[in-house]
Parts: structure tokens; sequence; C-alpha cells
């Protein structure tokens, strides 16, 4: 038997019956999911309506699979919702780049959510914190009396963490294992139902009881090493004096961390995540120290290897929500063939630190203007009405030009037909 490998050659020359074979033979899809995806139309408005309110259509993004990743020793192809040219193809190319050198190791933390109660007029701040803590362990029975079935997993409340904000204001976070959940629903849910007893204990007065995007304890390290004899030395000191810059200017900075966020929001839409609160969560992890600062990280080892890191927070599940009801989604987590929420956010991981990679190696090499108005020709094409067998001539034209608009991709048609 074949061993399955996510390594597949020219995967985007393909036919779309060509790729759904290779992902059907590589995953647990089956024959009805292998339809559904062929279809390319798979929710319908009665779906649609129970999933949001005041339905009139659905607007669908390009599905597309990342090639080439090595995560922890496994193979995967990664799914990945977005409409921007070039991302799936700069995820898998670092991918192929990085197996020489065993690929990504990537590591997730437990799946700890906050939820903040925030009480205000609280008199004596001291005292009052002397009190909760009093009574830890009755105030976790009470939170974890809200769902039975999380405890019989193991989740359940874990902790409560009292800070004092500014004279008079009290926030509480409680500490929340929710396993596979992404754990919005469940936290704030035990947040409430602690929220009287809090009252109750400190004489103030609950004005908030919600989760936390800034999920601290809920962080996933990555790294993977390219190596010199693959990438290039000047490759890689241009990679580093890149990075630097990041470190140095918010400005360039932003982009150095959108980068990142291009792969990991294209498998959170994918896989029926909740991409916004990981952006916001994100960014404000970004700026915890007082500056805004990148969230990956490169150096040289001693061969002269360029290694890359991330570190940050991602709080996705695999139960729950969207991904239980939208049938796409369903299928993306087959192909992923991901087993657990930590194992998510472990790939998610590394295709932040894939994703960010690749742009940095472009924009230091090529340029990231070549590589990606060669792909983004396709859009320009279309919008010009352009034949497809026209597509490869004015990906040429303008990878020669370094950028055009749609107007002039019009003049250079008209020229081109007669």
């Amino acid at each position: 038997m074949l061993k399955k490998t996510s390594r597949v050659r020219r995967f985007y020359e393909k036919t779309h019956d060509q790729r759904l074979k290779i992902i059907k033979d590589f995953s647990s899809i089956s024959s009805e999911d292998f339809s559904l995806l062929k279809n390319l139309n798979s929710l319908d408005f009665d779906l649609a309506n129970r999933m949001i309110e005041n339905v009139v259509s659905t607007m669908p993004l390009p599905l597309g699979v990342a090639a080439n990743f090595l995560i922890n020793g496994k193979n995967y192809f990664i799914p990945m919702a977005i409409e921007e040219s070039s991302v799936v193809a700069a995820a898998s190319y670092a991918a192929k780049l990085a197996r020489s050198s065993g690929g990504f190791t990537s590591v997730a933390s437990k799946p700890i959510m906050i939820c903040q109660i925030y009480l205000k007029n609280v008199k004596d701040i001291e005292a009052s914190v002397v009190a909760i803590e009093g009574e830890h362990e009755k105030l976790l029975e009470l939170a974890n009396s809200c769902d039975p079935v999380l405890i019989s997993f193991g989740g359940g409340a874990q902790k409560i963490v009292c800070r004092k904000i500014k004279k008079k204001f009290l926030m509480i976070h409680l500490l929340v294992d929710v396993q596979d959940a992404m754990g919005a629903n469940i936290v704030n849910l035990m947040g409430e139902k602690i929220t009287q007893r809090l009252e109750e204990l400190t004489g103030g007065q609950a004005r908030a009881r919600i989760v936390s995007n800034l999920s601290v304890h809920r962080m996933v390290k990555s790294r993977a090493v390219w190596k010199k004899e693959v990438v290039g030395k000047k490759v890689i000191e241009a990679i580093l004096e890149l990075y630097e810059l990041a470190e140095l200017d918010p400005f360039r900075c932003a982009t150095h961390n959108k980068g990142i966020m291009n792969g990991i929001d294209a498998v959170a839409i994918a896989t029926g995540n909740d991409f916004r609160a990981l952006e916001a969560g994100v960014h404000a992890y970004a700026a915890m120290e007082g500056g805004y600062r990148p969230l990956t990280k490169y150096y040289k080892n001693e061969e002269g290897d360029l290694v890359g890191e991330l570190e940050l927070p991602l709080a996705v599940g695999t139960v729950g929500g969207m991904i239980q009801c939208h049938p796409i989604t369903k299928i993306c987590l087959k192909i992923l063939g991901v087993k657990t929420a930590s194992e998510l956010t472990s790939v998610m991981g590394a295709v932040g630190l894939a994703q960010n990679f690749a742009a940095l190696r472009a924009i230091v090499s090529e340029g990231i203007t070549k590589g990606h108005m060669r792909l983004h020709s396709k859009n320009i094409a279309i919008t010009a009405g352009v034949h497809k067998d026209l597509i490869d001539k004015i990906a040429q034209i303008m990878i020669e030009e370094e950028n055009i608009s749609v107007g002039r991709a019009k003049e250079i048609l008209e020229v081109m037909c007669k």
C-alpha cells in the first residue's frame, strides 16, 4: 500500500476531477461529499436562512487546498477559502521548501478560554478578592453545572483570577477548558451563571459577562527550517533584514502580520471558525508589550539555514456552531483529517508561518507584484472579457510591466485581438 502524501507535483495544472480524486483518495470524504465539492453550489436557502438572519443569497469564496504540508511528521492537504490571488500557491510553495528539513513542528497549548466579568462600584477591592478566593471551588462548581457533558469529556471551569481595574473596578477572569469547541457560548453561559454570587460577595454590580478574544491561555507555537541550499544565502540575509524592519517599524509590521493572517484566516473560513475573533486576538497580542510587534521571528542556525518561528493565540474549534451545519465545512475537516481542536490549531499555526515566509521571500527576491500579478491576471482577464486562451499571454505582459490596470489590459487586448 502506497504511503499517502500531500506532496503532489503540479497540482495546480490538474483538472477539477483530477484534483478531487486526489483529495478523495487522500482523505475520508464520501461519494456524497465528492458530489457536493464538484457541484460548487452546496449551500441552499433553507440552510443559509438558519445560519443568519435576513438571507437574500449566498456569496461563495473560492475553496482551494494547499499541498505539500508536513506538520509534526503528518501529511496534510489544507483547505483554504479566500479570494486573494497567490495565497494558496504561496503556502504550498513554502511548505514544499520546508519538507527537505522535516517540514513544520507545531504545538498547541490546552484550549483554555477566558470569560470576563466586570464588576463596578466595589467598595473594598481587597476584601472582595479574599471573599471570592474563599468560595473559589463553589464558584467553579456553580459554573460547571451549566454543561455536564463538557465536564464528562474532561473540560469545564478551571480557575478564577481577580484583576483590579482602577480604584473601584474589579475584573474577574473565569478560565474554562472548552475541549474541541471554540468556546465563546459556553464561557459566556458560565460567566452569567456565577455573576449573581459574585455581586453578593463583592457588593458590586456586574456590567459585562463576555468572552475575551485575547485568548492568551490558548497559544500555538510553530517552527520550520528552510535550508540555505534551497532558499539561497542572499535571500536569507534579505529576509532577516526585512524581519528586523518589521520589529522597528509598525507600518511594515502591520503588513508583516497581515501576511500571517492571510493563511490562518483562509483555513478558519474553510473550517467554519470565526476569523474576526482570531484577528482581534492576534493583533491585540502583538501589542501587549506596549508596542506593535511581529508575531514571527527569523534567525540563522549554526548551519546558516533560516529558522522561522511563530507564536500567537488561536481559539478555534472542530465542533459547534457553523462547523456542524455547513456541508462544505464538514468536508474540509474530513480533508484535513484533524481529530481535535488542538490539532487544527497546530495546522493553522504552521500555515501562518508558511504564508509569512512565502511573502517575505517574494518581497526580497522577484518582488511581490510579479508573482501576485501572474495569478491576478486571471481576474483582470475576466474583467476585460478575455478568452481563456489569452490568459497566459496577458500574464506575461503583466510580468514584464510589473503592474497593469483593467483599462490598460483592455487596450492590450484590443491590439492582440486585431
